[in-house]
């Protein structure tokens, strides 16, 4: 290698050299210190006190230490527990396990709608970065009612999200409601498209379009509850949801334990779907990474 003919000497050339090698080095390191996270997951065992009118309850225990253990199995650093639907606002489990794992874990809580602001402190204390609506088969809640107000607003000041599962025809409705608030929202799996449609459903369609508002995300989670074609519904709307989200606003989830698809589903099966259906690991590494401000990790 020759010196250029004129501006830097020998030693500002060495010494700019020298940053380039550590620059590269540290990209290198920063690249691979990115977290992994896993942004769905539940909780639980038979001795909780089920919900009133719950769809489903397991007839086995999926407790932290289970949990914790399919993380370190996975290399993923990071996870998210998500308050199941048949606990309804009993959060206590959950924050009980958020507070035995010294921040590694972030949950997402259900709660009252007359919930005080006090008890949400609480939760935020206790590593809780949102609520839940699961309106799987419930009605739609009315979000100009004054306690929805109040809770939502609450929620925006906490710089809280709201997580909503919910088949992608009513989120057309629901989603601009909760943007007007102010509040982040997420959407469960896939967003739900008719299982039918796929990613024809006009429901979809819509969900391609909050994109653009940068204050909604999507998990490319549990494909399997979108139906039998559910790794081809996947490869199809992944590149979608990447077009119209970016890889910053994408959050994968294991979905752990699959409650009622537990005899088809394992943990290390859905991580491994994820390197199938984004085989570029720069690319995965970015979106494994993603939820960590969301989540506030």
């Amino acid at each position: 290698m020759t010196l250029p003919q004129r501006g830097l000497t020998r030693r500002q050339f060495g010494a700019g050299l020298a940053s380039l090698v550590t620059l590269v080095a540290t990209t290198a390191r920063s690249e691979a210190a990115l977290p992994e996270i896993d942004t769905h997951a539940h909780v639980f065992h038979r001795g909780l006190k089920l919900a009133p009118g719950r769809r489903y309850a397991p007839d086995y225990d999926a407790p932290l230490s289970l949990y914790l253990e399919q993380l370190d199995r996975n290399g993923m650093t990071n996870g998210v527990l998500v308050q199941p639907s048949f606990l309804g606002t009993e959060n206590s489990y959950l924050v009980d396990c958020l507070k035995q794992t010294g921040g590694r874990l972030r949950g997402i809580a259900v709660v009252d709608p007359a919930v005080s602001a006090d008890e949400l402190r609480a939760l935020d204390r206790a590593g809780v970065a949102g609520i839940r609506l699961n309106l799987v088969g419930q009605p739609l809640p009315d979000l100009a009612a004054s306690e929805w107000k109040r809770l939502l607003a609450n929620v925006k000041a906490m710089g809280w999200q709201v997580e909503i599962q919910r088949n992608a025809a009513d989120l057309a409705v629901l989603v601009p409601q909760l943007l007007d608030r102010g509040v982040p929202v997420v959407l469960d799996h896939y967003a739900l498209p008719d299982p039918k449609l796929g990613v024809t459903d006009p429901g979809f369609q819509s969900v391609l379009k909050f994109g653009a508002t940068r204050n909604v995300w999507v998990k490319i989670s549990a494909p399997y509850r979108n139906g039998p074609s559910a790794q081809s519904f996947a490869r199809q709307a992944y590149p979608l949801l990447r077009c119209a989200y970016g890889l910053d606003r994408l959050l994968w989830g294991s979905d752990w334990p699959h409650t009622q698809f537990e005899a088809t589903q394992t943990y290390a099966k859905n991580r491994q779907f994820l390197d199938t259906l984004i085989a570029d690991a720069r690319e995965r590494a970015q979106l494994l990474a993603s939820p960590r401000p969301l989540f506030r990790f």
